[in-house]
């Protein structure tokens, strides 16, 4: 594990940008394709911009491939879909293809819509083995990743899959990867900052022992390839030297 931690946004952001353009350029050099899963929520529209902007020259973007790690059970035009996010802030100002983009059908029920989605990543990866080159993960104040809460039917999800989960403090469901699925890929990076992340970020960094009921974002512990936390100074505050 590598812990990165950065004085202020601007400076994470953009090195995190560079990260990712530095993976995107392995990736196709190797591969001839980028296999990207984004994150969702707020934390990472600066990343997309900075993506979307100083990135936008550095790589071929026809050559990457767009999938998102988790999705909320809401229609593609609601303002809190990921991939509505992703949309308006990095995959229509790059302008990627509709046929690189891998979005959750929300429009099936849950379970439907989780093995649709685990469908087309089987066949984009032609039946060989799951692994992409980076997934982005956030971490919520519960110490969730994904959508992978505590307590929930996700925590001890042993199969490498595309899985619905019912989030009973939320009161709805969230197609999620498991956390085998995501421990498989090349590289992680976890986007964590601000204050309110710290109290979980010290547990899940900081405990000796685990307990991945609690702290979900425990579980992510990549089988070969590497992980790391880009955070800054306020998540960090509480973890020991």
């Amino acid at each position: 594990m590598n812990l990165l931690i950065y004085k202020t946004l601007e400076e994470l952001n953009h090195d995190l940008a560079d990260y990712v353009i530095k993976i995107a350029e392995m990736s196709i050099e190797q591969n001839d394709r980028f296999n990207f899963v984004l994150t969702g929520g707020s934390s990472p529209k600066a990343l997309y911009h900075y993506l979307a902007t100083e990135g936008k020259h550095r790589i071929d973007w026809d050559k990457v491939y767009f999938f998102f790690g988790d999705e909320r059970n809401v229609p593609a035009d609601d303002d809190n879909y990921n991939g509505l996010m992703a949309k308006k802030t990095i995959l229509d100002p790059l302008g990627i293809k509709e046929d690189h983009i891998f979005y959750v059908n929300t429009t099936l029920a849950p379970e439907k819509a989780a093995i649709e989605y685990k469908k087309a990543i089987d066949q984009h990866f032609k039946g060989e083995d799951i692994v992409f080159d980076l997934i982005l993960l956030g971490m919520g104040d519960d110490a969730h990743t994904a959508s992978i809460f505590p307590h929930t039917t996700l925590v001890k999800d042993e199969e490498v899959n595309v899985a619905a989960v019912y989030v009973e403090k939320l009161d709805t469901y969230r197609i999620s990867f498991t956390a085998p699925l995501i421990n498989k890929a090349e590289n992680i990076a976890f986007l964590v900052f601000g204050e309110n992340k710290a109290e979980a970020l010290k547990h899940v960094i900081g405990d000796t022992e685990k307990n991945v009921d609690l702290y979900p974002s425990q579980l992510i512990d990549p089988i070969d390839g590497k992980l790391t936390w880009f955070t800054d100074e306020a998540a960090t505050k509480l973890l020991e030297d």
